[in-house]
């Protein structure tokens, strides 16, 4: 089985192992060591995919991570499908199997190629204008068939099966880029002693060494230097060296995102071995080697399969081994373009002509093709292509006019210059500022401690390059004395704007800019005289640079044309924004191992096992599995839940309280903390009392609520609720530390220190009473809202009297590795007053026959105190608190805000459903006026109806008023009413 396109004399692949592959099904051959693409071109295959709104016929267009075209999929087995992979970076290996994606039945025939008939249609901005009407045809019509229309490839319906790996990583010095530059940063860096992590996206080091025949580096050729280094990197105990990695975002504090591809690459990968590593870097400093980005050449016809970029082809060539055709064109306003033309004709690959869009083309590559017979043209243009499934011809013509002429040709480099690759700079929030002689943006001034060298900050050369990055790695690894590598010599090639843009020939022919989403120079020029003015309008409104690969190539071209179109000097029309990540990363990647039973910590009390054994359904609360409710015999949610109530309020309940925020607040200036964190007064609160504490954000909204119990002078337990835990922790350490420096308190998280226990009803002091050690338990010795010291069963107890049911209650805190014998001790003696174990569901329902709210149920991010019905927490006489000023806002005290009431149906069987909308009157036009909403609704077997709170606008002055509200069956009215459906005056609690 032949390569036709092999060239055995050429590229470093020569002795490689032979590789079996398919594509779409066709059995080729390959070498080891080559990505997809450079084995499909060895194999006269251009033609890979079809284009995203067109399905326009696209071949391989780059030889790196910044393709657009040659996205395809690789299927390992029916649950490792995986689509969109650039095929210029995926590896071959045995039975590799790679399909095309976006085309039907065939990729050579493709019915969707329809819509590059209709395409006048689908010009710029279609989806904004066609899909407004009819209103009712988007939901019936247009979202189904854009849904079934987006994409290229098709998403894995099956669970992933392969393993990730996810590791942080500290180092003195992060070098992003493996090339020239990179290397030699990485060099010197690694000689200060600092340590170093080096990383590439290639399998290989070396970056556009790969291609460049002439560089030389201290006496070696640019690819031995290259690898000769690496090797010393490898071997440096300072140096972590990451090949096949990339770096995708860079973060806050010099932490940078990379993904190291782990088994991609292997035909038979061991399955307990991770597919992908995530890497979360933090380093001291960083420096950026990522190179540039060679920029295609935008004229009629100019995305056939069969052009490409002029450095793709001689990667294909000097690299791999590989000629992209047999009889090449070249089209090009920069110098590179011409050297490809040099080595392919070296290598025996017929040139047609180079054609150059610049005028004065001079040096030694143009007397070289001279020499070698080549047609050179300068001051043309490529004014059209043809060929169906493959170039096969171009149409040039002068620039400045004149007779047109066509040349056959099987493939077409070009080359319009260089984009900087400055993507993780301008992430690190580093400023850009635009070189207009070569017309390219560079990097500017730093906002974090990183800097740039070779190619991606504007070296025009090789010795630039290396120099720049020796000098980056010694500043980066701390060398104060000069630098402790150099490189005697350093000579290659040297690089050139190039041009932006299109020649508009006036055609009518489709220019392209951004090949994967159809989007021509025609469409940018559309934008413009539509209004756009900013690139990033122009952006959304033809969707260039929106594709998979961000624009890489067509984001400046785009951007010219624009500009061109406003009379504007580019910078002025602005820069779209460089967003992570780079080039697309694996869900898995990011997941790592947090999926299924790892997706989310799972947290159990320590009397979690004791509800598993006795039959409890659990529902999550945040990372928290909790007793849902307890049935018996079979019973349903409901009715176990209404047993529940009925048995707390005639004799006790018990419940696992565990998972409330614990946290101690301990120093001399502990009471003073407490005075400004909470709304309520707490210097005169007794030691051994209670109280009820609600806290707010700085803007007056409730933030979090809990029972404070004062241990001791200098000594709170500050409850909270159970989500509220972490950022309520959170939100005091940033205060104190950046508010209240000067307050000597100690914050210490207590959560998992203790198991608590409730104890609720009326026969709650009976059933603890003969377990209690230490502690006087009568009502004149410990009144409600209340806490004392001593023991339980023989351990350490926080005894609080205390009550979210509205009945007598105690909250029993043990240390957590005794909670489950305390709370078995417990429930022995319950069952000798008919008690029961009660869940979540019947502690929600308690709590609101009582009216007690429930943060983040009640509240939403916008109720105040006073809005909640709590005026009375906040202290009158307090000159101060988190919140104080944003309560005296106007908008905070003005009437009409929504304010929390009950509510109980018309219809005492109704039960109202939970965020139900609440209306005037319900006869009203539609859009209706929205009152409200239902924050909590129940059926409550203790009021024998249902019950329900909400938050109303002015609603504290609705009392008794008639409200409805809207559902499918029709209007439910409701009574306003109080928040408290049971016992009104509250005696229960007290005994």
């Amino acid at each position: 089985m032949t390569q036709p396109f092999r060239i055995a004399t050429a590229g470093r692949l020569g002795h490689a192992d032979p590789v079996r592959f398919s594509f779409d099904g066709r059995i080729l051959m390959g070498l080891s060591g080559d990505t997809l693409a450079s084995a499909l071109i060895a194999n006269g295959i251009h033609l890979v995919g079809r284009s995203f709104k067109y399905h326009r016929p696209r071949g391989i267009v780059s030889a790196g991570a910044e393709e657009p075209n040659a996205l395809v999929g690789i299927h390992r087995d029916a649950a490792r499908r995986t689509p969109n992979v650039r095929a210029t970076v995926q590896e071959v290996y045995e039975g590799l199997e790679a399909v095309s994606q976006n085309r039907w039945p065939s990729l050579a025939f493709d019915v969707g190629a329809l819509n590059d008939v209709a395409s006048p249609f689908f010009s710029a901005g279609f989806y904004y204008k066609t899909f407004m009407w009819p209103k009712a045809a988007w939901e019936r019509l247009y979202e189904p068939f854009i849904r079934r229309a987006a994409g290229l490839g098709v998403a894995p319906d099956r669970p992933d099966p392969d393993l990730y790996a996810n590791r942080f990583a500290h180092c003195d010095v992060l070098v992003i880029g493996g090339g020239a530059a990179g290397l030699a940063a990485a060099l010197a860096a690694a000689e200060t002693g600092a340590q170093v992590i080096l990383a590439d996206e290639q399998a290989q080091t070396g970056g556009a060494l790969r291609y460049e025949t002439g560089a030389v580096i201290d006496g070696q050729a640019g690819w031995d230097w290259a690898q000769t280094v690496t090797a010393d990197l490898a071997a440096r105990d300072n140096v972590r060296l990451l090949t096949r990695t990339t770096g995708f975002g860079y973060y806050a504090q010099n932490m940078v995102g990379l993904v190291e591809r782990l088994t991609d690459h292997l035909a038979a990968p061991d399955p307990a071995r991770p597919r992908e590593r995530l890497w979360q870097v933090r380093a001291k400093r960083a420096v950026l080697a990522t190179g540039a980005i060679e920029r295609h050449m935008v004229f009629p016809g100019n995305d056939r399969p069969g052009i490409m970029l002029a450095s793709a082809a001689r990667t294909y060539l000097n690299h791999f081994g590989v000629a992209v055709g047999r009889n090449i064109a070249v089209y090009a306003a920069d110098d590179g373009a011409w050297l490809a033309a040099l080595d392919l004709h070296r290598a025996g690959v017929g040139v047609a002509a180079i054609v150059d869009a610049r005028a004065d083309v001079a040096g030694p590559h143009v007397e070289e093709a001279k020499r070698l017979g080549v047609a050179c043209l300068p001051a043309h243009a490529v004014t059209g292509t043809t060929g169906r499934l493959r170039v096969s011809s171009i149409r040039v013509s002068p620039v400045a006019g004149g007779a047109a002429r066509d040349i056959a040709c099987d493939a077409l480099l070009t080359s319009a210059g260089w984009t900087p690759a400055v993507h993780l700079f301008s992430q690190s929030r580093g400023k850009l500022v635009f070189e207009a002689e070569t017309q390219r943006f560079l990097p500017g001034s730093n906002a974090q401690d990183v800097a740039c060298a070779g190619a991606c900050a504007g070296a025009s050369g090789l010795a630039e390059t290396v120099e720049q990055g020796l000098e980056a790695g010694a500043r980066a690894g701390g060398a104060t004395g000069g630098r402790t590598v150099a490189v005697r010599e350093a000579r290659g090639e040297s690089w050139t704007g190039g041009m932006l843009g299109p020649a508009d020939n006036g055609t009518g022919a489709k220019a392209f800019v951004d090949f994967q989403n159809d989007v021509t120079a025609k469409d940018i020029r559309q934008a413009v005289r539509e209004g756009m003015r900013s690139i990033e309008h122009v952006k959304r409104f033809t969707t260039t640079g929106m594709a998979t690969d961000q624009g890489k190539t067509s984001n400046m071209h785009g951007l010219a044309i624009a500009a061109a179109m406003l009379g504007k000097p580019i910078p002025e029309v602005g820069l779209t924004t460089f967003r992570a990540p780079y080039t697309p990363v694996t869900f898995g990647a990011l997941a790592g191992h947090s999926r299924g039973a790892l997706f989310e910590p799972v947290r159990r009390t320590p009397i979690h096992s004791w509800a598993e054994e006795n039959g409890a359904e659990f529902e999550d609360v945040g990372q928290w599995k909790r007793a849902w409710y307890f049935p018996r015999n079979g019973e349903e949610l409901h009715a176990a839940v209404a047993r529940e109530c009925r048995t707390v309020r005639a004799s006790a309940g018990i419940f696992d309280a565990s998972t409330l925020g614990k946290i101690e607040v301990v120093g001399p200036d502990a009471a003073r903390f407490m005075e400004l964190m909470y709304t309520n007064p707490w210097t005169k609160l007794g030691v051994g009392r209670c109280r009820y504490g609600v806290m707010l954000r700085e803007d007056g909204f409730i933030y979090d609520d809990g029972v404070v119990g004062r241990l001791a002078e200098d000594r709170f337990h500050v409850t909270t609720t159970t989500g509220g835990a972490p950022r309520v922790l959170n939100h005091m350490e940033d205060y104190l530390q950046t508010e209240f420096p000067d307050l000597r308190v100690f914050l210490t998280s207590t959560s998992e220190q203790w198991a608590v226990i409730a104890v609720q009803g009326p026969r709650s002091r009976d059933i603890i009473a003969p377990l209690v050690e230490r502690i006087d338990l009568s009502d004149e010795a410990m009144p409600h809202m209340s806490v004392r010291e001593g023991s339980i069963c023989g351990v350490p107890t926080r005894l609080f009297r205390m009550s979210f049911t509205g009945e007598r209650g105690f909250e029993i805190n043990v240390p957590a590795d005794f909670g489950r014998a305390v709370w078995e001790a417990v429930w022995a003696e319950g069952r000798k007053h008919d008690a029961c174990a009660y869940g979540t569901e019947a502690m929600h329902v308690l709590r609101a026959e009582k009216g007690f709210i429930i943060v983040g149920q009640e509240t939403d991010g916008t109720v105040t105190p006073h809005d909640a019905g709590l005026g009375w927490a906040i202290g009158r006489n307090k000159a101060d608190f988190v919140g104080m000023r944003g309560l005296r806002r106007a908008d905070l005290v003005a009437p009409g805000r929504k304010q929390l009431v009950g509510l109980k149906t018309k219809d005492p069987d109704v039960v109202l459903d939970e965020g139900a909308q609440i209306v005037a009157d319900p006869n009203q036009p539609v859009p209706m006026t929205m009152l409200g909403h239902v924050t909590s609704s129940y059926w409550s077997e203790n009021c024998g109806r249902s019950i329900a709170l909400a938050l109303v606008a002015g609603g504290h002055d609705r009392m008794g008023e008639t409200l409805h509200v809207p559902m499918p069956g029709g209007a439910i009215a409701v009574e306003v009413t109080s928040t408290v459906f049971f016992d009104e005056k509250g005696e229960r609690a007290n005994g």
